[in-house]
């Protein structure tokens, strides 16, 4: 049998990346016009794998195409924010119930190592750190979880909720705040108490919509 030569990575799967990657940082803002002839002459490359990408990443819901008027970096509101943190605890709390579970003592030991970079990066005060340090958390109990249908979810609506101008992190207090969360899941995973795991977990998900609406009031009170 032969298997064939393994392709490449394809050309619009690199340009969607690079995309994907610029619209996270904010350097296509959300409402963004795509200026498809610009990028494609940036990129030095037709407008075909451009179009390959963007159709991805209106997929993935961080564009919009829309008809005769073009492709536009999706706008999400706080309605949109409401409806997706919903959804998010649902499904987030989903997953920690399943890792309370399934979890073997090496799979408490990580978690445990992972939860102690959190506490030395809110310790530091370091923004940044905690937040790499929460994603890998959440991703650790993604994987014991193993269900890759609720980790593909739980994927592609996080991917939607970095287009928010925001993050939770910068109001004050809410690093320790979200400390004090992680520190009752780990605490109910311990014990392997299912329930008290979900309901932890659908808090800490609700609270960082909290923290989000705050923000945005903040910033309708001083417009």
């Amino acid at each position: 049998m032969n298997a064939g030569r393994i392709a490449p990575l394809a050309l619009y799967q690199e340009v969607a990346e690079r995309l994907r990657q610029r619209i996270f940082a904010h350097e296509l803002p959300p409402g963004t016009w795509v200026d498809e002839q610009a990028l494609a002459g940036q990129y030095g490359i037709s407008r075909t794998p451009l179009r390959e990408a963007l159709k991805v990443l209106a997929s993935e819901g961080l564009v919009t195409l829309k008809p005769r008027r073009g492709c536009y970096v999706t706008e999400i509101s706080e309605r949109d924010l409401d409806e997706i943190f919903t959804v998010m605890a649902l499904l987030e709390g989903q997953c920690a119930a399943d890792t309370a579970r399934k979890a073997t003592e090496a799979d408490l030991v990580r978690l445990q190592a992972l939860h102690q970079d959190l506490e030395q990066a809110a310790a530091k005060n370091d923004i940044d750190g905690f937040f790499e340090a929460n994603q890998a958390f959440h991703q650790e109990v993604q994987l014991i979880a193993d269900n890759r249908w609720l980790t593909q979810a739980i994927t592609d609506l996080r991917k939607v909720i970095k287009l928010s101008r925001h993050h939770s992190l910068f109001i004050d207090g809410r690093i320790e705040q979200s400390l004090a969360e992680h520190r009752i899941l780990l605490e109910a995973l311990g014990r392997r108490d299912v329930d008290a795991t979900e309901q932890a977990m659908r808090e800490h998900i609700s609270s960082g919509r909290r923290a989000l609406a705050k923000i945005a009031a903040r910033r309708e009170s001083a417009a």
